[in-house]
């Protein structure tokens, strides 16, 4: 996977780094010494050769081991907080969701394997190094997950338009917050399973929230800080 970024860079584990392509203008001496002191193979070629695989990359391209995802046995017995994203598609939503995660002391975000944003480029860009923080388990049936979570003590509230508000609700110990797909929201069948139906009350003339806010908002409200 290629990755980009200055920042990006800083990031990543050193050992997850399989080569560095950086611009022959490239003057940052940190990132430089860096790469010299972990011994990473790097190579230098001019800016528009790197414009070419990557935009906006700031002069410098970063090739790593793709991503590897957890399983539903990796979620910990001491997690009381998890998140599942019911068909996320969009990239951006998906890293600003894992940047909250992980400012919110939350360890696992659940995804499907099929018709769902996964770990990227763009992902890793916005998360902005939260994700070496946060587990994403990929499932091949969301339902499936669910039951199982419910079998451990888990409880699932799912986000809706028209639920329960969510700061009236009696929470569990354990707790599964169910997150919709930008323009679909809830699948059917991940409706139907969850075991209540919450929702962000709202006063504007909009009655809509970007994915990741009403992600940010809930996983703030509900559980314990």
């Amino acid at each position: 996977m290629r990755i980009c970024g200055k920042n990006v860079f800083n990031e990543c584990n050193p050992k997850k780094i399989r080569k560095v392509m950086i611009s022959s203008k490239f003057s940052d001496k940190d990132i430089m010494n860096k790469i010299k002191d972990n011994k990473i193979k790097y190579v230098v070629s001019d800016q528009s050769e790197l414009d070419h695989m990557m935009v906006h990359n700031q002069g410098i391209i970063i090739e790593v081991d793709d991503y590897e995802y957890k399983s539903l046995s990796d979620i910990s017995k001491e997690e009381n907080l998890v998140v599942m994203l019911d068909h996320l598609e969009d990239p951006h939503n998906f890293g600003a969701i894992i940047r909250s995660c992980e400012a919110r002391g939350i360890k696992s975000i659940i995804i499907p394997k099929d018709r769902s944003v996964v770990v990227n480029d763009t992902v890793m860009k916005t998360s902005a190094g939260a994700l070496n923080h946060v587990n994403v388990v990929m499932v091949t049936n969301l339902v499936d997950a669910m039951n199982k979570l419910k079998d451990v003590g888990f409880y699932v509230y799912a986000a809706e338009a028209d639920g329960q508000d969510f700061r009236k609700v009696d929470y569990a110990d354990k707790i599964l917050l169910v997150i919709g797909s930008e323009g679909f929201g809830l699948s059917r069948l991940v409706r139907q399973n969850a075991d209540q139906i919450i929702s962000i009350p709202m006063k504007g003339e909009v009655n809509s929230l970007n994915a990741s806010v009403s992600a940010g908002i809930l996983m703030y409200g509900i559980g314990e800080l």
